[in-house]
């Protein structure tokens, strides 16, 4: 396995059980749900969830919205949000290099990326920044979450999912998760890839050159308080 596309399409055990995925998706679903209300668009909202992966609760959001757009770039995964989303008319899921043709230029009023840009090079973000800017309408919200800082360390991550799983009812398997994971093809890959790690300028610097006005919002989306989200409008 040489990157992070084939590790996401593959099997794997990034969630510790049944339990674990269910919240985190509750609570990506959630905080979706936030920043559509935050855009004032209504319920002809158009929606693009990117890196979506299974979306579990992607009805809540598909229910809420005109129209959803769900990318991600595992085929398995896509061919798994279809077959459990594919009775919404309002739902579209795709892969990247098929997001023009459900979705056009200057149409989206909200563009969610959760847990993405820690896997991508600062290129292939910058790349991205503009291919959402021109996804967005000119009054579009851009939310970038989960973003790495490069003062967090895996300390953090690993009392993070204690935490949650304390909160959740999976403490259990969270520590069973965390034994695992110390021989996981996840830990491996992340060796020998590393993530990407952006401080508050660094990201507030980069949506500037790609034209955009940013702000660190003040709550992360999802289950990782630690990591930050940003709120981003076509300048």
């Amino acid at each position: 396995m040489t990157d992070w596309r084939s590790f996401w399409d593959g099997e794997h055990a990034i969630y510790v059980n049944a339990r674990h995925k269910d919240v985190h998706y509750r609570a990506i679903a959630d905080g979706i749900l936030a920043h559509l209300a935050a855009t004032g668009a209504g319920r002809d909202a158009v929606v693009l969830d990117y890196a979506c992966g299974e979306a579990l609760e992607a009805g809540r959001v598909a229910a809420a919205a005109g129209r959803l757009v769900l990318c991600d770039g595992a085929p398995s995964v896509v061919a798994k949000l279809r077959d459990h989303f594919g009775g919404l008319a309002n739902v579209a899921s795709v892969l990247p290099e098929d997001l023009d043709e459900v979705l056009a230029d200057h149409a989206a009023d909200l563009i969610v990326v959760s847990s993405l840009i820690q896997y991508l090079t600062r290129a292939e973000f910058g790349a991205l920044l503009d291919r959402f800017r021109a996804k967005l309408k000119p009054s579009g919200r851009l939310v970038i979450a989960d973003v790495i800082s490069p003062d967090t360390g895996i300390v953090a991550d690993v009392r993070s999912l204690l935490r949650n799983g304390l909160a959740h009812g999976f403490l259990m398997a969270a520590v069973a998760g965390l034994a695992a994971t110390a021989v996981s093809p996840y830990r491996k890959i992340r060796s020998e890839l590393g993530l990407s790690t952006y401080s508050e300028g660094d990201m507030l610097a980069l949506f500037g050159e790609h034209g955009f006005a940013a702000a660190r919002h003040p709550v992360n989306l999802g289950l990782t308080p630690h990591r930050m989200t940003f709120v981003a409008r076509p300048g």
